[in-house]
Parts: C-alpha cells; structure tokens; sequence
C-alpha cells in the first residue's frame, strides 16, 4: 500500500494541479470571447471530478506500479524464486498477486481524491490569476452549481482502475522467460497495456454515465 499509494501521491498532485491549471485557462481564454468566463468554474469542477482526476492518476499509477509490479515478479520468475514457492507449497498468485491487487484497490481511490483536489486547486489558482476571482469564489460556486454526482461519477470507477492496472502488471510479471530481455519486453507491455485499458474502461463509464445530469 505504501509503494503502491502513499509514494505516489507527490507526482499524482502536482500533475493535476497542473492540468487543472491548464484546462481553467483555456477555458477562460475561450469563454471570454462570450462573456461567460465564470462558467469555467464548473467546467473545471466537472471535467475534474468526472474525468480528469481518476484518469491521470490511472494513467500515472500505470506507469509506476504496474512496471514496478512486472519486474518485482519477473525477477523473482528469473531467479526461480517462484519455482522455489511451488516446491514449498505456496500458491504465487496468493502470495504475490493478491496483496498487490488488494493494495492498489484500497489505495486507489485515495489517490483519485488527491488528484481531484489537486486539480480543482490548480484550476482555482488559475481563474484566481486570469478573472480575479479568489478561492472563496471558486469554492461557492462549485458548491452551488456542480452537483455531488460528478464526484460518485469520478470515484465509482476507481476500483475497476485499480484492478485493471494490478492484474495487468501482475499477469505480465509472471509470463517472463527467463532472460532479462524478456523482462524488459514484458515490463514495457505492462505499461502499455494498463494504460490503454484505463483509457478504454473510462470511455466505458462516460457512456454508462453519460444519462446522470451535471
């Protein structure tokens, strides 16, 4: 959990502060146009919660655990430490791939709740910036016009995330041959995998939810 979770929330913040920040002043570079530079606070609320937040802390974990998870278990697969296992009588899969699963899944959604706090952070700081409007403007008129359902939107997905990118790296870890180079290939594809499924999932949950009102 600590590897997996608490060591990653660093990057997970300042990567959504920073796309936060960027889609608030794109939002009101373009809505100035209309006069409707306010509503970039919603968009920037929704876009944060529904999508933005669990998606690129997905997409970062991604690249963090699941490579990490590969060649943990590559490694072990290359020195024979799982054969060993077998002999003793110790299933790998409970030993190895469950308690990463079930870390990731519990401390999934507390990075996606960073994430998302960090991005709104983000995308307040740059409306405060950009129209004047304090925090405290911000805060309000989320809190009045961006209902809670875009939060259960965002979050309900995050075990589906979590799993996906665990057993992704786990599965990839344990076809290694036993030479490095297949550990490089196999760690490779782990990442390339568990982010193109998180990509895939979350298209999947934006269309199931696509009927819930903002």
């Amino acid at each position: 959990m600590q590897r997996a979770g608490l060591e990653s929330l660093p990057i997970i913040f300042f990567t959504n502060m920073f796309v936060g920040a960027t889609l608030a002043f794109l939002l009101v570079l373009t809505l100035k146009q209309f006069g409707a530079a306010v509503f970039a606070v919603d968009m920037v609320a929704i876009g944060v919660l529904r999508e933005f937040g669990p998606l690129i802390a997905a997409v970062l974990i991604s690249g963090r655990s699941a490579s990490a998870f590969a060649a943990e278990i590559g490694s072990m697969k290359i020195n024979q430490e799982i054969d060993a296992m077998r002999v003793m009588g110790i299933d790998p899969y409970e030993a190895l791939v469950l308690p990463r699963v079930i870390a990731l899944v519990i401390m999934m959604p507390l990075i996606t709740f960073v994430g998302m706090f960090a991005g709104m952070l983000g995308g307040a700081l740059a409306i405060w910036g950009s129209l004047g409007n304090g925090p405290a403007f911000f805060v309000q008129r989320m809190y009045d016009y961006v209902p809670a359902v875009n939060l259960f939107v965002g979050m309900i997905k995050t075990p589906f995330l979590a799993i996906t990118i665990a057993v992704v790296g786990c599965r990839m870890g344990m076809t290694v041959k036993d030479d490095v180079i297949s550990l490089g290939r196999q760690v490779t594809t782990a990442v390339v995998q568990s982010i193109f499924l998180v990509f895939m999932i979350d298209a999947i949950f934006a269309m199931l939810f696509n009927g819930f009102v903002f």
